[in-house]
């Protein structure tokens, strides 16, 4: 397990120690505010673990060839802020100061395009399967780590991609318990 209690988050918005993947799919943030946290879950291919392919699709370098459902989304502009695997392993992509492209078209209490002011972070998983341990232990610790530097994240402001585009996106779907919010 690569949880890790001695998690920081530094001046330049990146955690250490955290694996660092800087993505080029990333703008500045209108206003700079951040005042959302929004839960994602990803696998690729579709239900699978482990693997360089979340990496991959966040970097834009997905080849197309490696599986057919690549074929479909090689070519998407996308991020995260974090990816946190199964084992609890921390990646970032996106420093939280700057705007990822996550949730796509939402909103969240009237106030659309949530990328402008949310963080993204993605546990690797599927809507129905459950998660692990190691990956609640670490958004627990992210979580207050951002909730310090970007007071406006309070539990009520902690949401799943579902909740802000919905009919749209069903993750994280029925695997993830958000008794987690409990600890933070």
């Amino acid at each position: 397990m690569t949880h890790t209690p001695s998690l920081t988050l530094g001046d330049d918005h990146w955690l250490s120690p955290a694996r660092h993947c800087p993505s080029p799919h990333y703008d500045e943030r209108p206003g700079g505010e951040v005042s959302l946290l929004v839960v994602h879950s990803i696998s690729l291919p579709p239900a699978q673990y482990g693997g360089p392919y979340i990496d991959q699709l966040f970097l834009g370098t997905l080849d197309p060839d490696e599986d057919a459902y690549f074929a479909q989304i090689h070519q998407l502009r996308v991020s995260a802020h974090c990816l946190i695997r199964r084992d609890g392993e921390l990646v970032q992509y996106v420093p939280f100061n700057k705007r990822a492209w996550h949730a796509g078209q939402s909103n969240f209490n009237g106030r659309e395009r949530c990328n402008d002011f949310a963080i993204g972070i993605e546990l690797e998983g599927t809507d129905t399967d459950t998660f692990t341990k190691a990956q609640y232990q670490q958004l627990i610790t992210v979580t207050r780590l951002l909730q310090a530097r970007y007071p406006a994240i309070t539990t009520q402001h902690i949401v799943g991609h579902s909740d802000i585009a919905p009919g749209r996106k069903t993750d994280p779907g029925s695997g993830f318990n958000w008794d987690f919010i409990d600890e933070v």
